[in-house]
């Protein structure tokens, strides 16, 4: 009989595998522990960028960021710990720019310990801890893209007057009022009372479990926050939130706010920027090469896998020759080439570990499912880019490692082959 045909070696490779189940299962096994482990931290990642992505979406379009140091995957220096801080009048010079929108300016409370303030809200017999207090200003809702569950921002009048009203965020308007509006209702923070004006709708964070610190604070205009805390704005400097017109403009928005800021702080010609200037997709970049490391784990873990499923390969291909060896002495003595013969073990070895590449995916997505139903901190989305690239490394490892013993059986002696016992 002359194998020609693909198809009837494809055939032929399905059968030896029902022959020898046990043994062709443990050969494909370390394909299977390989594919399985690309999909499954593939999808782990894929759903953590995924997060990160809506995350950073939800932080403001059209935004840049200012601050007199950098706070996104440095560590600051000494040099940058002693800048000069940005004021509320850098905030007001820049907000007069051309393709400037809005500009915010911001500062948080924060305790000795470098840690959000540990803050108390109260509503009667009711107590919100560890409520982070910030002072912005107007353009808060603006340029953060903020949206409310109910209630407004404070208007200009009631931050020029230094208004005792609060903007609480989410969780801190649950503990307090549960499911009965805050709107109006008076709270205590710090021995001072304060009328709720509005609730922020409940932020993205980048991992699904646990409580996000975003939403349990409380946001002042930034004169009624300097009443209680004024020392921030000179110890912890203010937080600049520039909104702008439109992308394109991002390039020209960012060298007039450089430009601006150079003149105003005095740097000379020569002097490198005392401050910093960064966006959104900083933290994009920052997260990439945090998971890069996780995705150089998942290469080395894999190939391990790959590598033993295809020296298993090799092996039972080696074993299934010799058994087969007389088989190959008559294809050959009634006309089957050393093609014929080199292409039926070839895709013999592809298809065992095509099929351990199915097996993988399948399991692979499996897990996928159970860490999205059991484990809510990692949203995992399996990647059809992964699945594919998976399949194809184990179709290739069959070619791989299959080769030589395809290149064995293709080169037997038809004679010998023949009065083999």
């Amino acid at each position: 009989m002359r194998v020609t045909d693909s198809r009837e070696a494809v055939r032929m490779a399905i059968e030896t595998l029902r022959t020898n189940k046990l043994r062709s299962g443990l050969t494909v096994l370390g394909i299977v522990i390989g594919v399985t482990t690309v999909i499954t931290i593939s999808s782990v990642i894929n759903g953590l960028n995924n997060n990160v992505q809506q995350w950073v979406n939800s932080l403001g379009t059209n935004v840049l960021w200012v601050f007199h140091m950098p706070v996104i995957g440095v560590r600051p220096t000494a040099e940058m710990l002693a800048r000069k801080k940005l004021t509320f009048d850098d905030v007001a010079a820049i907000s007069q720019l051309p393709h400037v929108v809005a500009a915010d300016g911001g500062v948080r409370h924060v305790n000795p310990v470098f840690q959000a303030g540990v803050i108390g809200v109260k509503y009667g017999n009711k107590k919100a801890q560890g409520v982070m207090l910030q002072g912005d200003s107007t353009a808060i809702a603006e340029v953060a893209d903020l949206s409310f569950r109910e209630g407004r921002v404070w208007t200009q009048n009631e931050a020029d007057r230094r208004a005792n009203v609060v903007i609480l965020g989410n969780d801190t308007a649950e503990t307090l009022f549960g499911n009965e509006s805050a709107i109006g209702k008076e709270v205590e923070i710090e021995g001072s009372v304060f009328t709720v004006i509005g609730v922020f709708k409940k932020q993205k964070q980048v991992f699904g479990g646990g409580r996000n610190q975003e939403d349990n604070a409380a946001f002042f205009p930034i004169g009624t926050f300097m009443k209680l805390h004024p020392e921030d704005a000179v110890n912890s400097g203010v937080w600049v939130s520039v909104k702008f017109d439109d992308q394109r403009n991002r390039t020209l928005v960012e060298d007039e706010v450089r430009e601006l800021l150079r003149r105003r702080r005095k740097v000379h010609v020569e002097q490198p920027d005392d401050f910093e200037i960064f966006a959104p997709d900083s933290l994009t970049r920052l997260w990439n090469q945090l998971t890069g490391g996780l995705a150089i784990f998942m290469v080395a873990v894999s190939s391990v896998g790959l590598m033993v499923g295809g020296v298993g390969v090799m092996n039972i291909m080696l074993v299934s020759v010799t058994e087969r060896t007389r088989e190959i002495g008559v294809r050959k003595a009634i006309g089957a080439t050393k093609r014929n013969i080199l292409l039926q073990f070839t895709i013999e070895a592809v298809t065992l570990c095509a099929i351990g590449g199915v097996i993988g995916i399948l399991v692979g997505g499996i897990m996928t499912l159970l860490i999205r139903l059991l484990v809510s901190a990692l949203p995992a989305s399996m990647s059809s880019m992964w699945a594919m690239v998976g399949f194809s490394v184990s179709c290739l490892i069959g070619l791989v490692f299959g080769i030589y013993p395809a290149w064995k059986a293709a080169n037997l002696d038809p004679i010998e082959a023949l009065r083999y016992e």
